[in-house]
């Protein structure tokens, strides 16, 4: 878990970001309502391998809003609320849109090609949305648990990177979907480098 170590308040939550948490939400308290013994929500929501015969195309959106738990979601929305109101505000609502949903399906195309496990949550989406902040505003400094000092972004986004290519090879039984996480942050930084040379403006 990380914070921004700006040096201000934090800035109120924009309304895309707002309604991706409360759809989010929303779902998540569906999930514990509904999924029962069999996580039937879950199991319809989840995106499936290609060759699992449970495979549907809109697994490749629903997946971004379905969470296996209280701490699972809580990280993923408190990302989401730290990186996205950045970049909400940089670029306006609908770009925002445009970029977030962009870095979810390309993590849920790396996670269908490189890996042979289903997956859940919007960890690849706030992965894109790191990589776009690490990228903009590079120096950034930032506190990651439990790492004691600031570290910033464009280090901090370097090695969670490195730590998915190495857990998306070697996995070991993990349960982390590294290749979807991986798929993200590369989509955010191509977005991001591409957003910022064809609009000529100015990122501190």
């Amino acid at each position: 878990m990380s914070y921004l170590n700006t040096g201000k308040r934090f800035n109120p939550t924009t309304p895309v970001v707002l309604n991706l948490i409360l759809l989010n939400g929303a779902v998540f308290l569906i999930q514990n309502l509904f999924d029962g013994p069999e996580a039937k929500v879950t199991t319809f929501m989840a995106l499936w391998p290609i060759d699992s015969g449970m495979f549907k195309p809109y697994q490749l959106v629903t997946h971004m809003f379905t969470h296996g738990g209280l701490a699972h979601i809580l990280f993923n929305m408190f990302g989401l609320w730290i990186f996205g109101s950045v970049l909400e505000k940089l670029w306006g609502g609908k770009k925002f849109l445009v970029f977030y949903f962009a870095c979810g399906l390309a993590a849920a195309v790396a996670q269908l090609f490189l890996s042979t496990s289903p997956a859940i949550g919007a960890s690849g989406a706030i992965m894109g949305l790191f990589g776009a902040f690490a990228y903009l505003f590079p120096n950034t400094e930032m506190f990651i648990f439990p790492i004691p000092f600031p570290i910033k972004a464009k280090w901090a986004v370097a090695g969670l990177a490195l730590l998915d290519l190495f857990g998306g090879v070697n996995p070991a039984g993990s349960n982390i979907a590294h290749f979807a996480h991986l798929g993200g942050v590369v989509a955010g930084l191509l977005l991001a480098i591409y957003w910022k040379k064809t609009n000529h403006r100015n990122y501190r």
